[in-house]
C-alpha cells in the first residue's frame, strides 16, 4: 500500500469569473459601451474625481455610473445630484470586491441606450478588487498623496493590473512627505506599461489629461469594432 495515487483536483477559483469577464467585455464592446473599472482605497477621492470628470465629459459622451459599496447609497445619490447622469448603487453584501457576474447585474440596471461610457466605482480596497476581473475594458486606480509614495511596493497586484494610475490630492503634496518621482518609479517597476497622471480633483489640476485619456479610450474601442 506504499503507492498512493495523488489526484490534483484544484482549479483556480478565478477560472469561471475570467471566462464570464471575457464574455461581458465582448458583449459591451458589441454594444459600443466602454466600461472603466475605477479602484482605490477608501478616502482617496474616487467620487470627487468622478464628479469633476463626468461634468467635463457629459456633453461629449453618454455616461452612466455604477457605485459599489458594502452598504448605503450615499455615493450614487451624490453622483446623480452633482452630474445628472444615471447612477445605480451596487451592494456587495459584505464582499470587498466586485466580480464579473456582479458587474453584469449592475449593467442590467442601467439603460445603455445612448451610453458610450460606464464607470464602475469599485469597493474601496487595495487588495480584493485587484484580484477579480470585472469585464472592464480598462482598469484605473487612484492613489492619493496622503497614502504615501510607497503604496506600489506594498500592494503590487493593484498596480500591476491597472492601465492608468491617477495620483490624486496633489494640492496637498507640500504638506506630506510624498516623492512624486519616486512614486512613479515604483509604479513603473510594478507595471512598465502603466500611464501615470498627477491630479487634484479639488482644484482641477491634471483633470483635463484624465478626461482626454477617457475620450481616447472610448474612441479607440469604437474604431476597433
Amino acid at each position: 500500500m506504499d503507492n498512493i495515487r495523488i489526484i490534483e483536483v484544484k482549479r483556480s477559483i478565478f477560472d469561471d469569473n475570467n471566462k464570464d469577464a471575457d464574455l461581458l467585455r465582448a458583449e459591451l464592446k458589441a454594444k459600443g459601451v466602454f466600461l472603466l473599472n475605477l479602484m482605490s482605497s477608501p478616502g482617496s477621492g474616487k467620487t470627487t474625481t468622478l464628479i469633476r470628470t463626468i461634468n467635463m465629459l457629459k456633453s461629449d459622451l453618454g455616461i452612466a455610473v455604477m457605485e459599489a459599496d458594502i452598504d448605503s447609497d450615499v455615493d450614487a445619490k451624490k453622483i446623480l445630484a452633482a452630474t445628472g447622469v444615471q447612477s445605480v448603487q451596487l451592494h456587495t453584501g459584505g464582499m470587498c470586491h466586485l466580480d464579473a457576474d456582479m458587474t453584469r447585474q449592475g449593467i442590467a440596471g442601467l439603460d445603455l441606450d445612448g451610453v458610450d461610457l460606464v464607470i464602475l466605482e469599485n469597493v474601496g480596497n487595495l487588495v480584493c478588487p485587484a484580484e477579480f476581473d470585472t469585464g472592464a475594458a480598462k482598469n484605473c486606480m487612484i492613489l492619493s498623496v496622503p497614502e504615501g509614495d510607497d503604496k506600489p511596493l506594498k500592494y503590487p497586484l493593484m498596480f500591476s493590473v491597472c492601465d492608468l494610475v491617477l495620483i490624486n490630492k496633489m494640492d496637498v503634496a507640500p504638506y506630506f512627505d510624498f516623492d512624486l518621482e519616486k512614486c512613479k518609479e515604483y509604479i513603473l517597476r510594478r507595471n512598465p506599461n502603466a500611464e501615470v497622471i498627477p491630479v487634484s480633483a479639488k482644484t482641477g489640476e491634471g483633470m483635463e489629461k484624465f478626461a482626454e485619456w477617457l475620450k481616447r479610450q472610448v474612441k479607440t474601442q469604437k474604431e476597433g469594432e
